[in-house]
């Protein structure tokens, strides 16, 4: 079935975090995560099966940061093509006939001038080369996401649409305030979201940043905000230091899993999680939304 006909017939599941579950293994701060895809593709494709076998319809790829700029900031530009083409055969091996594979994209390592050094056109290079190597790979879909400046979204929307027909969905970040819900740069999801629905974005919504109590009433503005299908990510809660200085997430899969179904109760197609979530709490969404109808 089309992903889009899927979203129609039946929303998706999408997995939960990638970095998170990355740092448990022994990633270390001045690694690039998406080096592992060739350092320890075995780490790599077990996540992704672990989120197949936890009842999600699509994996992401481990692509988020691999493009050049960004992996020559880490150290890792040696292996731009190979860390993408394999971040891709390793999400793939994971699925099945009813699963899809998204190409993860969306950092850079700096900001979009005038905000920061790097020029419009960089960003469109930079971000095309990545596309044009993971669309030959095959994958389903594009998922753009953890953006906060809403131009530097709408250049990497246009960077993949100018080498690929796939579908592309983008996912915001934005924080709370007094006033309401808004990105780093202030731009409003209504704002933000009809922007991008009408450069063509399949699915627009939120993710990472906020965590799924929070993401319950920001999700309900977005639905009001489009047509089209929304797609929510939260964290599980905010991370917090431990004492021994790793990242805790206080949302139990519990919490977390019945505020996913209530953000699915508003209308939202696609949901799933951020930093902090893993196959477990896929799983526990899965069992509360149960499973899609066979048609």
């Amino acid at each position: 079935m089309e992903i889009l006909e899927k979203i129609r017939r039946h929303g998706l599941l999408l997995d939960g975090g990638m970095g998170s579950i990355l740092i448990s293994h022994g990633l270390a701060g001045n690694e690039a995560a998406e080096s592992w895809n060739i350092r320890h593709p075995e780490i790599i494709r077990q996540i992704h099966a672990d989120y197949i076998a936890a009842g999600a319809d699509v994996v992401t790829a481990n692509t988020y940061g691999a493009s050049l700029s960004k992996l020559e900031k880490m150290g890792a530009d040696q292996n731009y093509e190979r860390i993408n083409r394999e971040g891709v055969r390793l999400a793939k091996a994971a699925c099945g006939p009813d699963q899809y594979v998204a190409a993860d994209m969306g950092a850079m390592g700096d900001m979009l001038a005038p905000a920061g050094p790097v020029s419009f056109e960089k960003m469109m290079d930079n971000f095309s080369s990545q596309a044009q190597i993971l669309e030959e790979e095959g994958v389903d879909l594009f998922l753009i996401e953890t953006v906060f400046d809403l131009n530097a979204g709408l250049c990497t929307v246009q960077a993949i649409q100018s080498v690929s027909d796939k579908p592309v969905f983008c996912s915001l970040t934005f924080k709370e305030t007094r006033k309401g819900f808004f990105t780093i740069f202030g731009d409003t999801p209504e704002h933000s979201m009809k922007t991008l629905a009408d450069k063509g974005v399949a699915a627009v919504g939120a993710n990472c940043s906020l965590g799924s109590t929070d993401m319950v009433r920001l999700a309900a503005q977005i639905r009001k905000c489009v047509d089209i299908p929304v797609i929510i990510q939260p964290n599980a809660g905010m991370p917090q230091p431990t004492a021994d200085n790793q990242v805790f997430y206080p949302e139990t899969d519990d919490l977390f899993a019945g505020n996913m179904k209530k953000i699915r109760e508003l209308g939202v197609e696609i949901i799933g999680g951020c930093c902090g979530t893993t196959p477990e709490t896929i799983r526990k969404i899965r069992s509360m939304i149960g499973q899609p109808t066979q048609s």
